[in-house]
């Protein structure tokens, strides 16, 4: 399918994920984001949510599903593959248990949740970036990209790579001008940019005095105008809301449009 307008994030969701999953969908998302990383992401109970979807009839073709492998240094004691087996190894092996999990044999997106490095790209990131090209050219993945990467690493990558990234996936604050060098680089490298946390990792903007103002002058919610802010700006946004009546609100934020004026004084709100 062609890239969605926003996700539905399944992060921190525990034992609700399902449910959720099923309320998102059924309020309108055609995009679902996870991770094979039981710490933070219960995969399976987003695929039993898909499984329930589908029987119902919906068509595998009608969503966006997108996975993540992550690191050794991700998990805690639950780790999804062979810890001591080669990179290549362990991330065919976390694939694999995906498209289990998730009832299907392709994913739309899958990503790298972050770099094994600091600074730069070392020998791990590039094993592994190579196990993820050889999914992508295999055809079980549609698109292939990184989470949590520096200005820096991505152009490394995107420079180096035999397959270069498709998608981008940070978190964005708005104290750093919504991540202003990678949004860029993507937008100049015909690249996806992903925001999640647009939210939760910007508090002090949902409690601005102006940015209320724009929300109670154009009858939107604060974070109906984050998001569509974000939309603006080059980013797809990630929503893990919990409540069902925002969902349906999130969903609505290309009901509205803000002048470029607007755009450019959430952008520099925290400037």
């Amino acid at each position: 399918m062609k890239t969605p307008s926003l996700i539905y994030g399944t992060a921190w969701k525990e034992d609700a994920t399902a449910d959720l999953v099923k309320a998102a969908i059924s309020a309108g998302f055609n995009a679902v984001d996870t991770a094979n990383q039981p710490r933070h992401y219960q995969e399976p109970l987003v695929g039993a949510a898909l499984q329930s979807i589908f029987d119902g009839g919906i068509k595998r073709e009608a969503l966006f599903l997108q996975t993540k492998f992550t690191p050794v240094d991700g998990h805690d004691h639950r780790i999804p593959y062979d810890r001591t087996a080669d990179l290549a190894t362990q991330v065919k092996q976390s694939f694999a248990n995906s498209l289990e999990n998730l009832h299907t044999h392709y994913v739309d997106s899958y990503l790298l949740h972050g770099p094994y490095s600091t600074f730069g790209l070392g020998k791990p990131d590039w094993e592994v970036w190579k196990a993820i090209e050889h999914i992508y050219r295999s055809g079980h993945a549609r698109m292939i990209g990184i989470c949590n990467v520096s200005r820096e690493q991505l152009e490394i990558l995107t420079t180096k790579a035999e397959i270069r990234p498709m998608i981008v996936q940070n978190r964005c604050f708005a104290n750093q001008g919504w991540d202003r060098t990678v949004r860029e680089f993507c937008l100049t490298h015909d690249i996806i940019y992903q925001g999640f946390s647009l939210l939760t990792a910007n508090r002090f903007v949902l409690q601005n005095s102006k940015v209320k103002t724009i929300a109670k002058q154009r009858g939107m919610t604060v974070a109906q105008v984050i998001f569509r802010f974000a939309a603006h700006i080059g980013i797809l946004p990630l929503t893990g809301t919990t409540d069902e009546q925002h969902m349906k609100e999130d969903l609505k934020i290309f009901d509205y449009e803000l002048t470029k004026e607007v755009v450019q004084e959430i952008e520099t709100i925290a400037s």
